[in-house]
């Protein structure tokens, strides 16, 4: 990082870069869970299919959200620099 002080400018850049990031990583885990979850949501499954869906919906949302947060600041970065 930098060696001085960060200018009111940067620190409100990053700070909507972050927000963006977080923002864009829910939309697109809440998208994720619900095709991966939804059926089991709409139809009557055999409750260990149902269970199958739930968790690889919530596992497979976070993984994507969380990728999604560090490919956001990975690439503000490298815009910065």
């Amino acid at each position: 990082m930098g060696a001085g002080r960060r200018s009111q400018a940067e620190r409100d850049d990053i700070t909507v870069e972050i927000g963006y990031a977080l923002l864009s990583a829910c939309f697109l885990g809440g998208v994720v869970f619900a095709a991966v979850a939804g059926p089991a949501a709409v139809w009557t499954l055999p409750p260990a299919v149902e269970r199958l869906l739930w968790a690889t919906g919530a596992t497979v949302a976070g993984a994507l959200a969380v990728i999604r947060v560090v490919h956001v600041l990975w690439r503000h970065a490298a815009r910065r620099r």
